[in-house]
């Protein structure tokens, strides 16, 4: 799996391994923390996530002009890490662990936290695309290198960028697969150590307590449940402030360990950036030496390159503005539809990187067996398949969610007990969360590493790091429209919610599908 790769790509995973540890501990949490640490709703949380979720991918975009204009791909990333670890230490300070239910100092600690946020995706803007612009740049030397040796090595050094990309991914989902339970545990911890059960509803229900202070059925019950032998009971409204602070301080331990991956990450980088390439400083160049025919064909070539770069943007963009809903509309599903006693809602979403850790390795053995039948599948046709599967994932909650007669979130939320045994409605069970996110990760194999290597393959070099920043600012524009998916998770019968993204993922298929031949033929 790893032999015959450039040598400075494990260094290169291993430092955005460390990365992805602290960038989802964080993002594993964050629109359930959002809810729980100030009574948002989920649709504002859900576009406060979005924003974020946005800045992360379209300041991408300015990291990879200001590597390009600088030449200094190093710099620019070794800043990044910095920047965001500076982030990650405003959320975590203790200072704003405390629960405050409103008022200006609770608007102020809001506001804190969205800056806290916009650090953390301008510092990844600054590192992630051009630490992937220096993977890209690694595979051009090995090309090159392997082009002197002949066409055939150069043949087999090309199959290898594409493989090279899915190595770099599984490093990255190493780190998605654990950090998902440092946050529930350490949250679990101190609750546990107050005398608190963890409850997934019970921190809207507190907040909604102390906004209405109406004793519903429901409240009584969570509350209830809530509570340890020994919990020092006074009244509900001490413990609906107490049981919110405890719950949010948890979360807010957590953040510190999102600091620590990331000077892990910082040291492993300064460590091993010796090993990295570097574009070539820029050269003046004599318009003299071509002649007005070579200028015009470079010029379209670069065109063509471009005009396929932005095709299969488009697509990108539909593709994420489903698959990210693992940390909205399918983290709220989770936490409302889904038996979650003895697993909390956040923890659903390391299957997605286990699933891609487990399947990596399945799947390039596929595309190399096919490769060595002298069936290969381009990478272009591999994405249009990733849309079809990413569909069959939203069919089959949609089938599920309409079998079962599920509600919107809103009114499943409001139902207690009883009500809930009287319309005989139940919470489902947890495989529906596995075969859900087997499916999207599947899909995601077959579209974000080798959508890199797409793009990797089509940039013009002196635009190199431009261009992965245009990946992930197409994935920006998709990012910046997930909170529909809670809008429509809470206001309509979830089968619906679920229909729109298996119709977007049908469509973007087939567009992609529309466009093969012309990609296959630019990219060769």
């Amino acid at each position: 799996m790893f032999k015959n790769h450039p040598k400075g790509l494990i260094p290169a995973a291993l430092a955005n391994m460390g990365e992805r540890f602290g960038y989802y501990i964080m993002n594993a949490v964050l629109a359930l923390f959002l809810v729980s640490k100030f009574g948002l709703s989920d649709s504002v949380a859900g576009i406060i996530y979005a924003v974020f979720y946005f800045g992360i991918y379209v300041l991408s975009l300015i990291g990879g002009i200001i590597a390009d204009r600088t030449q200094n791909y190093n710099k620019t990333i070794q800043w990044g890490l910095i920047i965001m670890s500076v982030g990650y230490v405003c959320l975590a300070l203790p200072l704003f662990s405390e629960n405050l239910t409103g008022g200006e100092d609770w608007w102020t600690i809001l506001i804190f936290t969205c800056f806290a946020l916009l650090l953390i995706a301008f510092g990844n803007g600054l590192f992630k695309g051009n630490l992937q612009a220096i993977v890209g740049k690694m595979y051009d030397e090995f090309e090159a290198e392997a082009a002197k040796q002949g066409p055939e090595a150069l043949a087999v050094a090309r199959d290898k960028r594409d493989s090279g990309f899915q190595i770099f991914y599984v490093f990255i989902n190493i780190g998605g697969l654990v950090a998902p339970f440092v946050a529930p545990l350490l949250r679990q911890w101190w609750l546990n150590a107050h005398q608190l059960v963890y409850n997934a509803d019970m921190s809207s229900l507190a907040h909604q307590y102390l906004a209405d202070g109406q004793l519903t059925q429901k409240f009584q019950e969570t509350m209830q449940a809530s509570m340890q032998a020994g919990y020092n009971f006074v009244d509900n409204i001490a413990f609906c402030n107490d049981y919110i602070t405890v719950f949010n301080q948890g979360i807010h331990y957590s953040f510190i360990a999102s600091v620590v991956a990331m000077l892990i990450s910082l040291i492993v980088f300064l460590t091993t950036k010796k090993m990295f390439p570097q574009p070539a400083k820029k050269v003046a160049t004599q318009v003299q030496d071509y002649t007005k025919e070579e200028r015009e064909a470079m010029a379209t070539e670069i065109k063509q390159r471009m005009a396929a770069l932005f095709a299969v943007l488009g697509v990108a963009i539909f593709f994420w503005l489903s698959f990210h809903q693992n940390g909205q509309s399918l983290s709220f599903f989770a936490r409302d539809f889904i038996k979650t006693d003895s697993i909390a809602p956040e923890i659903w979403q390391a299957l997605n990187p286990f699933f891609v850790i487990v399947l990596t390795p399945i799947i390039m053995w596929l595309f190399g067996r096919l490769a060595s039948k002298g069936k290969s599948i381009s990478t272009p046709r591999k994405i249009a398949i990733g849309m079809a599967i990413a569909g069959m994932a939203y069919l089959f909650l949609m089938l599920v969610s309409g079998y079962n007669h599920l509600p919107s979130g809103t009114d499943f939320r409001a139902l207690d007990a009883q009500q809930m045994a009287d319309a005989g409605l139940s919470k489902l069970g947890p495989w529906v969360l596995l075969v859900t996110y087997f499916f999207l990760t599947v899909a995601e194999l077959f579209i974000s590493p080798l959508g890199l290597s797409f793009v990797s393959k089509v940039a013009p070099r002196h635009l190199v790091g431009l261009c992965q920043g245009l990946w992930l600012g197409a994935t920006a524009i998709g990012n910046l429209f997930i909170w529909v998916g809670p809008v429509m998770y809470n206001a309509w019968p979830i089968q619906y919610c679920w229909g729109v993204f298996f119709a977007i993922c049908m469509v973007s298929m087939g567009i992609m599908l529309g466009m093969v031949k012309w990609l296959e033929k630019v990219a060769q």
